[in-house]
């Protein structure tokens, strides 16, 4: 039996199914891809009557292949160094943007005077694993390399991601723990996409009965590592839940609904970095579905996860730790 949707998600989940009800599929590619360009606001619209200033930069990629595409939105009336969210988009691995559904990032970086970087990155099934988060780490060190003209501290970048944006924020921080650099100061997991196995308890109870469910999660996998996907030799830099050892990573905050396929991928991957002696604080929202705070985001359970979110991050960025 699925676990129930909190009551006042109900109608937000049903007309989320209603209006997308079929299964994902390489037809439907570049249909779901034009629905999100659709979706892609000015940039003027993104600064807020001019509370940010908000520019585009294109960063190249390894060994000079096309990379990244940062949209920078920085804070014009708070005096630098400021600190940055770095922000890493949803989409399955296969579609999103990086200006599309910046709203919450953008009310959490005005609440604590932070720049908000958003990454865009080169989309899967044409664009396989390493080009998604070779993009990612390109891009953050980029703007670590530029920090003091941008007016911001590098020593206080918190890394963060939604769904597959979770993922590859969870991948980037085991990339720069291995390759030696730059030190984030957090990283901010919201229902992340880890394993792509597919296959936890959580995967087939929610089955047919969450948004993202074993179909979209595994078109998704499939699209990044094709063949590869579910094997034995997946690296972690794809999908961090291969990752043997989550030591030394940087303070996280992983949230997730008790109603969704990746709830049990998020609470094993917080339970494997307190075992490594690591820091994590975890949320499980019960009765969410994926993103539900995205899509009801005045349901009494979204702002509270966004509240969690916050103190989390108030502390992280006072203390330089979130206990």
């Amino acid at each position: 039996m699925p676990v129930p949707f909190d009551a006042e998600l109900l109608a937000a989940h049903r007309a989320a199914v209603q209006a997308d009800p079929a299964p994902m599929s390489l037809e439907r590619l570049a249909e779901v891809r034009a629905e999100d360009a659709a979706e892609v606001p000015h940039l003027d619209a993104l600064g807020r009557g001019g509370r940010f200033a908000v520019t585009e930069q294109a960063v190249p990629g390894p060994g000079g292949a096309p990379g990244a595409t940062l949209l920078i939105c920085v804070p014009v009336d708070v005096p630098g160094p400021r600190p940055t969210l770095y922000y890493t988009h949803g989409g399955g691995m296969f579609s999103g943007d990086h200006r599309v559904g910046l709203d919450p990032l953008l009310d959490m970086a005005e609440r604590f005077g932070a720049a908000l970087v958003s990454v865009g990155y080169r989309l899967a099934p044409e664009h396989p694993h390493p080009a998604p988060i070779d993009d990612v780490h390109a891009g953050l060190l980029w703007i670590t390399d530029h920090a003091a003209d941008l007016g911001l501290d590098p020593e206080r970048i918190v890394v963060a991601g939604t769904s597959a944006g979770g993922g590859l924020t969870a991948a980037l921080a085991l990339t720069v723990r291995d390759q030696g650099g730059p030190r984030l100061l957090g990283q901010l997991l919201m229902c992340p996409m880890l394993d792509d196995r597919n296959d936890s308890a959580s995967s087939w109870q929610m089955d047919g009965h969450d948004i993202w469910d074993r179909g979209w999660n595994g078109f998704g996998w499939n699209a990044l590592l094709g063949a590869a996907r579910g094997g034995p030799d997946v690296p972690p830099y794809a999908a961090p839940a291969r990752a043997t050892d989550l030591s030394g990573l940087p303070p996280a905050f992983i949230d997730v609904g008790s109603a969704e396929s990746l709830r049990d991928e998020a609470v094993d991957y917080a339970n494997r970095v307190w075992q490594a002696d690591g820091e994590a604080e975890l949320h499980v929202w019960s009765g969410g579905f994926h993103c539900f705070d995205v899509i009801a985001a005045d349901a009494r359970i979204s702002r509270a996860a966004r509240e969690a979110r916050d103190s989390w991050l108030n502390r992280l960025l006072t203390t330089g730790r979130p206990a």
